[in-house]
């Protein structure tokens, strides 16, 4: 097995652990209350997120469609619930509606992200928490792409996607009552903090987060609009 094909060489690596601190010490710093919830994991990876919940006692369902990945989940979290769920065709899951769907570094790997925002809009009781790579630019545009699908971190269909965030902010706002952008970015270089200026972002890609609800949230650190700046998490 090379490299791309092992689950801790690709998502151990120092770029993704680092990744992967710096966006749940973002989630925790919006101080959402989710302890206790019931949440599904989508497109979990190896679950480097999932103890985010776990250790804020939350049930949670932890989903990916990777064989590979599977595998590793079921030996990490023997005694959580790890199913296979493929994005692109995405089955009914035992105990929906859950509380919080969790959907972070997925949808940018699907070719069918509108398809995507549905099913997991349906699967939401309370908040969806969505991160993922976007494109520059105020339009509404979707921006398909090819990926190495060989590759256990990228599209397993070998098509992906780069929406604008205008692109999904307006998909969520039909779905979900309240969406909202946080007024910071995780303090990392791949998400930007001025979105006017994008010959000032030198890495290969840009990131936005998302928090979608059913109810209006009263916290200072999220607007409902698309902020041209965003000040680094610290």
């Amino acid at each position: 097995m090379d490299g791309s094909n092992n689950p801790t060489a690709v998502f151990h690596s120092p770029h993704y652990l680092r990744h992967n601190a710096r966006r749940l010490e973002h989630l925790a710093s919006l101080r959402i209350p989710v302890a206790g919830m019931s949440v599904l994991e989508v497109g979990a990876g190896i679950g480097d997120h999932s103890h985010y919940y776990i250790d804020r006692g939350c049930s949670i369902t932890i989903t990916e469609v990777r064989d590979e990945n599977l595998q590793y989940l079921r030996q990490r979290y023997p005694d959580k619930t790890v199913l296979p769920l493929d994005m692109e065709t995405p089955a009914q899951i035992e105990g929906t509606p859950f509380d919080i769907v969790h959907c972070y570094g997925l949808l940018y790997h699907l070719r069918n992200p509108e398809q995507a925002l549905h099913y997991l809009s349906g699967n939401a009781k309370k908040f969806l928490f969505l991160e993922t790579c976007v494109s520059f630019g105020d339009d509404d545009q979707l921006n398909p792409v090819q990926e190495e699908q060989r590759v256990l971190s990228q599209a397993a269909s070998g098509t992906g996607c780069r929406p604008t965030r205008r692109w999904l902010f307006e998909r969520l706002k039909q779905l979900f009552d309240y969406v909202y952008l946080p007024i910071t970015q995780p303090n990392h270089e791949e998400f930007p903090s001025d979105w006017t200026a994008p010959e000032n972002h030198h890495v290969a890609f840009q990131r936005a987060i998302f928090i979608a609800s059913r109810e209006k949230l009263d916290n200072d650190l999220l607007i409902q609009s698309l902020p041209n700046e965003q000040r680094k998490h610290e």
